[in-house]
């Protein structure tokens, strides 16, 4: 007999970054202001900034600094970890699958995952969720990892559920699709009352125009229309329109996992500018709303630009206030990277609205320089993304009865 899961339910944390989906968890309440059922017990993190950042904002939790293991998830042992764990959450990095890079099946980075196998094997939980680049599900490795779930594989104790999800349509203002695999072990499933495996949560927002609205239900549907998406200006009408500074706080460092790195700076403080060229302000000033590079007058573009008129029209591009953002990447701060124009305003989006774009709540604490910070940024978990996840998880194992 399976033992019932005790409040809280214990998790761990791989390829943790600056802890976007354990945020997502902790966000997770029964009621308004009340405690998350989860509790992070250990996390991984190979970046020693990211992994700064997750120290600082949840090692009391995890169980003190000697949980969190900053350093290559190889080396970790997960026998460290002295109690049972009900779920296992990573992203292993993507570079490898995103179609931003060479997509080399043969990168080192690819093979991560089987590490996250590793541990799977070791601690056992009910559940484990994966969460990586839409491409992912169509490389080698995860056609591996779904033979090890199938009968005669290293996991075939557990049934593998996997989906790409828009983080638009659970909240978050931002467009950013990822592929979620939910993985169950299978003794969990015979306890279920449906008989079925963890299954993807049902959006709570919809693309405006897509789907019913409430008045093509038909008459006597109870169903409620969903909200549309979220617009990026719920984000841009919290933040100032210009900065005041290009530094980070002076702040004295944060030295508990061993080393010092620069923070911790609340998000609050991450409205930072850059110092742009004289050619650059021009450019911004004539890219109207919406616009990109394709509206430069020949003086201000480059000579690629010019011969190359297809292709991404986000390359200098001002985000649009009344849609979601598009994926916040690691380089926001570079508008030549994608459209990451403040919507009115003549700059790139700072650190603190890219952060807010992610849904990390202003009193975030964040570790590193202003280039480490924008790294663990754009690869984090969206929170709403994260949160939402939390729920489908919480109420299939209540459901299991595996909670008290």
């Amino acid at each position: 007999m399976i033992p019932r899961t005790t409040s809280p339910i214990n998790v761990v944390d791989l390829f943790a970054g600056c802890g976007g989906f354990t945020q997502g968890f902790h966000e997770f309440t029964l009621e308004p202001d009340g405690p998350s059922p989860f509790r992070t017990v250990g996390a991984v993190e190979l970046d020693f900034a990211a992994a700064s950042t997750y120290a600082a904002n949840f090692a009391d939790e995890a169980g003190g600094i000697s949980h969190i293991h900053p350093g290559d998830i190889k080396d970790w042992d997960p026998g460290t970890i002295d109690e049972p764990v009900d779920v296992i959450l990573g992203g292993p990095p993507c570079q490898g699958f995103s179609g931003l890079g060479k997509e080399d099946p043969k990168d080192p980075r690819n093979r991560l995952w089987r590490e996250y196998v590793r541990v799977v094997k070791a601690l056992r939980p009910k559940i484990f969720v994966i969460e990586n680049v839409d491409r992912f599900v169509r490389s080698v490795e995860f056609t591996l990892l779904k033979e090890a779930t199938e009968p005669g594989g290293d996991l075939d104790d557990y049934v593998l559920e996997y989906k790409i999800l828009n983080a638009a349509d659970y909240g978050v203002p931002q467009a950013r699709r990822r592929a979620i695999a939910l993985v169950t072990r299978r003794d969990l499933i015979e306890r279920h009352p449906k008989r079925e495996p963890l299954q993807h949560p049902a959006a709570t927002h919809q693309k405006p125009g897509k789907g019913k609205g409430a008045d093509d239900l038909p008459l006597f549907d109870e169903r409620p229309a969903l909200p549309g998406w979220m617009p990026a200006r719920t984000v841009f009408d919290l933040t100032p329109h210009e900065t005041k500074t290009t530094h980070l706080p002076d702040k004295p460092g944060f030295d508990r996992l061993g080393r010092w790195v620069p923070g911790p700076f609340r998000t609050s403080e991450l409205h930072i500018g850059r110092i742009p060229t004289e050619h650059s302000l021009l450019r911004y000033a004539a890219i109207p709303a919406g616009g990109n590079r394709h509206d430069l007058p020949p003086h201000l573009s480059t000579k690629n630009w010019i011969n190359h008129r297809t292709g991404s029209g986000d390359v200098m591009g001002r985000m649009y206030k009344d849609r979601p953002s598009v994926t916040i990447r690691t380089e926001f701060y570079k508008p030549e990277k994608g459209r990451y124009l403040h919507p009115t305003a003549h700059r790139p989006i700072t650190h603190l609205e890219a952060a807010l774009l992610q849904g990390f709540p202003m009193d975030f604490l964040w570790c590193g320089s202003k280039v480490e910070i924008a790294r663990q940024i754009g690869n984090a978990v969206p929170v709403g993304l994260s949160k939402a996840i939390a729920g489908a998880v919480y109420e299939y194992l209540r459901d299991a009865d595996q909670i008290q």
